[in-house]
């Protein structure tokens, strides 16, 4: 009888195994990756010249555009760079060899978090550009000191996460890289529709309620705190909070949306 270790330390064996196969692949075709990297330092670089003197206005707290713009355009890379596992998912229900991983003896929590790590671990490239970005050529600063770099990786990976666990739901429905077109769609205005690009003092409208309440924005606050000051627990616990419930829901619908995929 295989006791209940020996099944655990086999379960997570997949899932490192999974993970590491996404990132092969990634390494074979950059051009997965190429986009991810190059999306958000295209925004932090454009956003921080562009509309500099908008860090005049009320609400900003900084005398840099590049300080506000620098955790908007790590999250914008992460939530991007969360859609490989889905894109992984999508190639392999197409040429079958999803199926073939589904009739393994491999549970749904190791393939899924496997995916998930994927995704995860492709955030770290971006976040880590766009910080070099901001700081080598942009002169940002980081009064948050280390823990606000922390904090800007955490917010960074937890976004991933739940972009990839959202984007496995749509692609265990669809079952096909077009999906992957709607999770773009949903990717792009919750990021907008937020304090990403300007705080709710200056936001006006509809708008001003659609960001209040969207989740990301408390996220995107989570992760802005230590470009803009010292990292506090007022500021944190609401980022933290929305991430934990968006991690629960997404997960939730992945599970839910994977036990619909058809053999």
């Amino acid at each position: 009888m295989i006791s209940a270790s020996t099944k655990q330390t086999s379960q997570l064996q997949v899932t490192v195994a999974i993970t590491k196969r996404g990132l092969m692949r990634m390494r074979r075709l950059p051009s997965l990756m190429i986009p991810s990297i190059i999306m958000p330092i295209f925004f932090v670089v454009a956003f921080s010249g562009s509309f500099s003197s908008v860090v005049q206005l009320d609400g900003y707290s900084t005398d840099k555009a590049v300080n506000w713009m620098a955790a908007w355009a790590i999250l914008q890379g992460s939530a991007f760079s969360g859609l490989g596992g889905g894109g992984l998912t999508a190639t392999d229900l197409e040429n079958g060899f999803f199926d073939r991983m589904r009739a393994a003896p491999i549970t749904p929590s190791a393939l899924i978090s496997g995916l998930v790590g994927y995704s995860v671990t492709r955030a770290v490239l971006p976040t880590t550009a766009v910080l070099i970005v901001s700081f080598v050529a942009l002169d940002a600063d980081m009064p948050g000191g280390l823990l606000g770099f922390v904090i800007a990786y955490f917010t960074a990976i937890g976004i991933a996460a739940v972009m990839s666990l959202f984007v496995l739901g749509i692609v265990f429905t669809m079952k096909t890289l077009k999906s992957l077109a709607v999770a773009q769609v949903v990717m792009f205005s919750t990021m907008f529709l937020s304090v990403g690009q300007a705080p709710l003092e200056a936001i006006q409208g509809w708008l001003y309620h659609v960001a209040k309440y969207n989740p990301i924005t408390h996220v995107i606050r989570m992760g802005r705190q230590g470009f803009l000051g010292d990292v506090t627990w007022a500021e944190t616990q609401p980022g933290f909070i929305s991430l934990a419930l968006l991690l629960i829901g997404s997960g939730l619908w992945a599970r839910s949306c994977y036990q619909k995929v058809d053999i």
